[in-house]
């Protein structure tokens, strides 16, 4: 079926939830105003669902071809990749110094979501692309950023970050890729990198690695790590292409889903590279980029619950079973007449909705922060990024499930879609950090390193939105009394964490997935109780559309359906974690 951007509240999530007073105020966004928004969106919306949308299937069916070293991808996206490069969307929110458009971060969310709903294998080379301008922009020196910015930026040229190996996985202090200094200043890059999304491929004229290898004396462990530039094809002086570098993909991975993504082996055997910033400083580098993955993988999530969504509302209305159970027709009508394809269908709807409010929140408060200084924001966006990321992921998950689920016999076949909406969505949950890696950092940077403050201040703002629904009609005091009691949950489990931290650090993190999630929940409950507001006041000044009243519903839905879980997260909190510890796993 046809992919639908979803315009209207992508809009709605920019104007009344991503801080855009604050944001359109800041002197990089000052000449935007929302009509420009609209008018950017609209086109990026056009080209994904006419362009890019058509590839997903192709791209699933044919995957990415690996011969001899080199990777060739499905026809389909070499044509869409260039027309992507000529509309210049690669540039949309980077600095205009450098050839970006300079546009807010909740328009870039706004654009990785409509281009990874329309297809995540083709979505995923950009936004690694984006991390590795992030990257350069904060770290690179003054010569890196002339050298590699603006073709990144154009997306003539792409960019990989290459973290992990065979024997590391997630623990990165295990990284041994080597890097020798040379006479000249540059580095000899030698070791083998594994799952490197879009590590090789033909889509563009080059590829720029940032890679992590460690320096002969280098201390053990990640404080001994160094990040490098080492791009595919090394680059002249006059910013043209030269040779070759010994750079090489091995092999690509054969998977569950996003097949038409090349998920590379490569092998540097003295490779050149050249050093970012200071030796021994790697990881703290890359985890910018790392961070602006995580929050862009989370949006991937929300993409990825509004496809199965907007396929599954599509089958629910054409596929006509059974006759209703309240009577009123003898005849077999449209499952979507059913309660439980409703139920399902409302949760999809929630679930996505309520994980787009929360990143156009985030988005906005990251743009305040970094262009502010503000340290309050920085601190409350930086305890969102895993938020979105865990709970978005992991919610994806179950949303496709549910599609598939709404589908019956016919998801479980390939050729409704459906089921490869599942499949895409499970790696979600697992790159850029694992969801027990995002709960670990929520717990352990986010909340004990500061005692709690920020996470107290999330909850406070929380209660200021409380107080607000409190104050309107029956439904929004509903959404208000359900999403006090989440707080409080949240509140409860948060002192419980504190406390046990101090004297049993297994059992606060026994409990830190559920905390993640407890928090997730109530994290899209918040924003979608705004999202009420403002719908509500939208009404009450004669903008009564279906839009705004389906806004309203969707929170309410959200905040009975939903938020209830909270409660549930918060028992295995305080209650489940001896039982999980005293667990015995016999031979």
């Amino acid at each position: 079926m046809p992919y639908q951007p979803p315009v209207q509240d992508l809009m709605f999530c920019i104007e009344h939830l991503s801080h855009w007073e604050q944001v359109s105020a800041l002197g990089t966004y000052s000449d935007y105003d929302l009509s420009d928004i609209v008018a950017a969106l609209e086109a990026y919306a056009r080209f994904c669902s006419e362009q890019i949308a058509p590839l997903s299937h192709i791209g699933d069916t044919l995957g990415a071809q690996f011969d001899n070293g080199r990777v060739t991808m499905p026809d389909g996206d070499r044509h869409a990749y260039a027309q992507f490069i000529e509309m210049g969307w690669q540039a949309l929110t980077h600095p205009p110094e450098h050839g970006g458009m300079g546009l807010p971060r909740a328009v870039g969310a706004a654009a990785v979501e409509m281009l990874n709903a329309a297809d995540m294998s083709f979505g995923l080379c950009p936004l690694l692309t984006d991390g590795a301008i992030e990257a350069l922009l904060l770290t690179g020196s003054d010569e890196q950023k002339a050298t590699y910015l603006e073709p990144l930026i154009s997306g003539r040229w792409s960019g990989t970050m290459n973290l992990t190996e065979p024997q590391a996985g997630s623990d990165l202090g295990r990284v041994a890729t080597k890097a020798a200094q040379r006479d000249d200043g540059s580095y000899g890059i030698s070791g083998t990198k594994i799952f490197i999304t879009y590590g090789a491929h033909d889509l563009t004229e080059n590829i720029i690695h940032l890679v992590l290898a460690r320096t002969p004396d280098a201390p053990a462990g990640p404080k001994g790590l160094s990040l490098f530039i080492v791009p595919q094809t090394m680059v002249k002086l006059d910013g043209s292409l030269g040779a070759r570098n010994s750079v090489n993909c091995a092999s690509i991975e054969h998977k569950l889903g996003v097949r038409a993504s090349p998920t590379a082996v490569l092998q540097y055997d003295d490779a050149t590279g050249f050093l970012i910033g200071e030796e021994n400083s790697g990881l703290e580098y890359m985890f910018i980029m790392m961070n602006a993955a995580r929050f862009s993988v989370g949006v991937q999530g929300i993409a990825t619950s509004d496809r199965a969504y907007q396929r599954a509302l599509a089958y629910a209305r054409d596929r006509v079973q059974s006759r209703p159970v309240n009577g009123q027709s003898k005849d077999a009508v449209a499952i979507i007449e059913h309660p439980d394809v409703r139920r399902m269908l409302m949760r999809m709807r929630s679930l996505t909705e309520g994980g787009r409010a929360m990143a156009a929140a985030t988005a906005g408060l990251l743009d305040v922060a970094h262009h502010q200084n503000n340290p309050e924001m920085a601190a409350l966006a930086e305890f969102m990024v895993p938020l979105v990321k865990g709970f978005c992921t992991e919610r994806a998950v179950e949303v496709a499930s549910l599609g598939v689920q709404i589908h019956g016999g016919m998801g479980f076949i390939e050729e409704t879609g459906a089921a490869q909406h599942y499949r895409d969505a499970r790696i979600l949950p697992i790159y850029e950090g694992t969801t027990a890696i995002q709960a670990n950092d929520l717990l352990g940077r986010k909340v004990m390193r500061d005692g709690g403050e920020t996470a107290r201040l999330f909850a406070t703002r929380i209660a200021e939105t409380e107080t607000l629904l409190a104050q309107g009609d029956a439904t929004l005091q509903a959404v208000g009394a359900s999403l006090a009691q989440a707080r409080g949950a949240f509140d409860e489990a948060l002192n419980w964490m504190l406390d046990n931290s101090r004297h049993d650090i297994d059992a606060a993190f026994a409990g830190s997935v559920p905390f993640l999630m407890l928090a997730g929940n109530l994290a899209a409950g918040w924003k979608l109780g705004k999202s009420a507001l403002a719908a509500q006041a939208a009404r009450d000044t004669g903008q009564d559309t279906p839009f705004m009243a389906q806004k309203i519903a969707t929170a309410l839905f959200f905040a009975e359906h939903i938020l209830p879980d909270c409660a549930a997260e918060h028992t295995r909190i305080l209650h489940g974690f001896r039982s999980l510890l005293d667990a015995a796993f016999p031979e």
